[in-house]
Order: structure tokens, then C-alpha cells, then sequence
């Protein structure tokens, strides 16, 4: 493959973070571009959606990152409109509130002296069993918190976000997720302090946030590139990618009024549902790559966001339900985020958040109204607030919001990446043109080292960033690379 250069003309499919991260990225480099997304607005699921001047992260998007690299690129788009908010969330659980991250001493006492007991014998237990496998999320926990604490804070939720028992997820999803406490040695610092010398790893404790929400930062990348003649065709969708075996010599869209054009491009990035991007080549794959393909599962996401004749309910940013009576999974408060979310300070807007499958659950095409009804019910059901407060609401619905860690997918996901290798003009972005429960500044990066990877400048693994078994929210110090390898701090720090 020859080294890209300015004259060439760069596709990239999708405005998500990946996508609008490797326009800008082009931007710098004096190459021309066109960037189409299928949507009617930017961000993907980091954009912001507004009702009667509510605005509404779908998901809950911090702005936080390992890489000097990333935290540079957000200062100089956003700059003075990124403010800094302090992490509040908790667990909701049989009636009450617990700290989340886990804290030892609040988890075990406010569970009370019989439960605690229970918990730290199930986690001796746990330590005890060393040839313990570790295949699935439920191994992976359970060995390393015990099964009592495990079936308490990590069962319930987790199952509610992807739709299948613990003991079906990957093991890979609860290394990169969860913080490995010790049990033991953290209550003993919560109860006599820590001893001398030790290293603590802490949680991300404060974060910077859009004041309008994550989605006006992808809208000022969009601005941005546009000055440099980078256009964002909205409501353009990719419905084919031409290829002659060895490369993709241009793409088929379709707009908003259903009229197709044929694109032709030098290079591709691709930020598009990476079984999508399968589907759509041309001549189409062989059979086996097309079964790898089928076997990708995703989780669609839904928000109904609920106006509340309140000035405050509670104080979290968000709060993850662990209730198993109500099919509510997490609960985003948004004005806590930035108090410019809403409007009038005397309301509240909530975002009740709900994991489904469109394909399978009827609920997901269920009216608005039945959705609103039932979210105000549960809210009233976990005492939060009376429906009798919910004056307005709406619903978002986001489709393949989640891709599912299951048994399948790392050898489906590696056999289409070994497929694609073929085309040394294609590349695979995000979170989900990589099928990777990728944050925000993990998917950027993609978008940085692909095309930096074709523009020949250096040796990138665009498919490396983000397979780190380390949970991403430990402090560490940058490395100069940006592979986001986490370090132990030195407690001075």
C-alpha cells in the first residue's frame, strides 16, 4: 500500500468520537476528507439530545483519560467550556444507599453485622480456592470478592445490562471494569488506618464535563473540520463498500430521501457496527467470515428522561439500581452534572436508563407514554420521588449501544479483524467498528492511530488501545506511546 498524501481523498463512515477524532486528525495534516454519518446528529452515543430545553447525555459521559495526547486535543476544541465536577454515585439496594466505588466499611456495616460476617467468610472461602476458574464475569468476581458480595452488588445490575446470566460474560469484561479491592485490608485501613508506605490506587474522583453536555464537544470538532472544507454529511448512510478483494475502491449512500450515490475514496476508516461493515462489503465475504459476524450480539439502550417539579431529589451524578423488582438499571441526574442541563433550577430532569434488545423485547417498541408511565412507577417504587412530581418526560432510544462480551466474541471478533487485514486501505475505529466497550478517549485514539498508520508516519496498533486487563478508572501516569498503560502511583502524587 502506498503512503497517503494530501491529494488523496480520506472516507470516514460515522461522527461519533473515532470518526470526528480522525477527521480533526486529518484536519492537521492538510488531508481532504468526507465524513458521513447515518444519523441526524454527531457524537454517536456521546451526543446530547434536548426536549423543551432539557439536554440529555445518553449514558452518562465523563471526560476523563490517561493520555497527554487526548486531554490536549479536548483543551484545545472545548477549552473554557469544560467545566470540573466532583463524582458522586452510589448503589441503590434493598432500601438503601451504598458508595460506589465500593467502599469496604460502608458496604459490609451497612449490610448489617450478620451480612458482614457472611460476606468476609465467603470471601476467605474465595482466597482459599486457588485452582478456582476464571472464565466468566461471575469466576472472575467471585474469586476475587466472594460469592456473597459477588450475588449482593454485582449480580442483579449486571445481568440487567446485558440480558444474560454472569456466567455467560466474558471474564475480559470484569478485568477491564471492576477495581480489585481487598476485602481485608481494606476494611482493616477503614477501621484503623492505613499503614505506613502503603500505595493505594484511587478512582477517578473528579472529571471534566461539556457544559451543554458531551455533545457539544463532537459538535465543535464538527465546526472545526468544516472550516477546513471536512464536511459531515448527516443523515448520509453507508449501504455498501465496493472492494476489489485487495482494497475498497468507494462506498454506496443513501440520504434522508432515500436518493444512493456512488463515493470513491483513497482511504477508509469505518467507526460503523463492525457486523454492519461485513454485511455491506462487496463482492460479499465467505461464508465463515458472515458466521463470525452473526455470532456479535449488542445491547440497544433507552432513556426516559422524566421532568420533575423538584429543585433537588438526590445529589448523585447517577446512582446504579440494583433492585431486581424494577427493570430500571441506572438513574442519571442530569442538572448534577452541569446545571445547565435544565433550564429552570427549580426542576429536575432524571434519565431512568433500561438495557434491552430491539429484536427481541417487545417493550422496546412500546409507546412513549407507556414507557413514561412505567419509569415514573418505579421511581416512585424506589422512593426517589411521586409520580404525582413527573410533569413531562420523553424517550430516546439508541440502538447497538453495547457490544456484548460473551463466550463468542473474541474469536468472532479476531477471525473478521484477520479478514479485513486484506484491505490496506480499511480501517476499523471506536467502540463499535472495533466491537470494544471503548471509552471516549480509547475511541479516539483508534481514529488517531489509523490514520496515522496511512499516512506511514509511525507503527500504531489501532486494535491495541483498550485490551489492557486494568480498570480504567485507576489513576496512572501517562506513558508517552498513549497506549493507556496503567502504573502504581507513588503516593506523593
Amino acid at each position: 500500500m502506498k503512503r497517503a498524501d494530501g491529494d488523496d481523498q480520506w472516507i470516514i463512515i460515522g461522527a461519533g468520537p473515532a470518526g470526528l477524532t480522525a477527521a480533526y486528525e486529518l484536519m492537521k495534516q492538510g488531508c481532504s476528507a468526507k465524513l458521513f454519518e447515518a444519523d441526524n446528529i454527531v457524537g454517536g452515543i456521546s451526543r446530547t439530545e434536548s426536549y423543551k430545553g432539557y439536554r440529555f447525555d445518553i449514558g452518562g459521559h465523563r471526560f476523563f483519560t490517561k493520555s497527554e495526547r487526548v486531554a490536549a486535543i479536548w483543551d484545545e476544541v472545548a477549552g473554557a467550556d469544560m467545566i470540573t465536577r466532583t463524582r458522586i454515585s452510589r448503589i441503590y439496594f434493598n432500601g438503601r444507599f451504598f458508595s460506589y466505588p465500593l467502599q469496604p466499611k460502608n458496604a459490609l456495616f451497612g449490610l448489617g453485622p450478620v451480612e458482614a460476617v457472611r460476606i468476609l467468610l465467603s470471601y476467605l472461602k474465595a482466597q482459599l480456592d486457588f485452582n478456582a476458574p476464571e472464565a466468566s464475569f461471575e469466576d472472575w468476581v467471585t474469586k476475587r470478592f466472594g460469592r456473597r458480595l459477588f450475588e449482593i452488588f454485582f449480580k442483579s445490575y449486571t445481568e440487567k445490562v446485558w440480558g444474560m446470566p454472569c456466567s455467560e460474560i466474558d471474564a475480559e469484561w470484569a478485568a477491564q471494569r471492576i477495581k480489585n479491592l481487598d476485602l481485608l485490608e481494606a476494611l482493616r485501613n477503614a477501621l484503623f488506618g492505613a499503614r505506613k508506605g502503603d500505595v493505594v490506587t484511587s478512582l477517578i474522583e473528579e472529571f471534566s464535563y461539556p457544559r451543554l453536555g458531551p455533545g457539544m464537544m463532537w459538535e465543535k470538532f464538527e465546526d472545526l473540520v468544516a472550516q477546513a472544507n471536512i464536511q459531515t454529511h448527516l443523515r448520509h448512510e453507508v449501504v455498501q463498500l465496493n472492494h476489489d478483494d485487495n482494497s475498497i475502491t468507494s462506498v454506496d449512500i443513501a440520504d434522508g430521501s432515500g436518493n444512493q450515490q456512488r463515493v470513491e475514496g483513497t482511504y477508509f476508516l469505518s467507526s460503523m457496527p463492525l457486523q454492519h461493515l461485513v454485511k455491506r462489503l462487496s463482492p460479499e465475504p465467505p461464508e465463515n467470515i458472515i458466521s463470525a459476524c452473526d455470532k456479535l450480539r449488542y445491547r440497544d439502550f433507552l432513556t426516559v428522561a422524566l421532568i420533575i417539579n423538584k429543585k433537588q431529589i438526590f445529589s448523585d451524578q447517577w446512582i446504579y439500581v440494583h433492585e431486581p423488582s424494577v427493570l430500571v438499571g441506572r438513574i442519571q441526574n442530569f442538572k448534577n452534572w452541569s446545571p445547565e442541563m435544565v433550564p429552570d433550577p427549580e426542576m429536575t430532569c432524571l434519565g431512568l436508563e433500561y438495557f434491552l434488545v430491539a429484536d427481541e423485547d417487545e417493550l422496546w417498541g412500546a409507546p412513549d407514554s407507556v414507557w413514561i408511565e412505567r419509569a415514573s412507577r418505579e421511581l416512585q417504587a424506589l422512593g426517589l420521588c411521586s409520580e404525582r412530581d413527573v410533569v413531562d418526560g420523553c424517550v430516546f432510544r439508541m440502538p447497538r449501544a453495547y457490544p456484548v462480551y460473551d463466550s463468542d466474541y473474541a474469536q468472532s471478533v479476531s477471525t473478521i479483524q484477520t479478514y479485513l487485514k486484506r484491505f490496506g486501505n480499511l480501517d476499523s475505529i471506536g467502540r463499535n467498528g472495533q466491537h470494544r466497550y471503548n471509552n471516549q478517549d480509547h475511541s479516539m485514539l483508534t481514529g488517531i492511530y489509523a490514520v496515522r498508520n496511512m499516512l506511514g508516519e509511525n507503527e500504531f496498533d489501532s486494535w491495541g488501545v483498550n485490551t489492557e486487563g486494568e480498570y480504567h478508572e485507576e489513576y496512572a501516569k501517562v506513558t508517552k506511546d498513549d497506549r493507556l498503560h496503567p502504573q502504581r502511583l507513588n503516593p506523593a502524587e
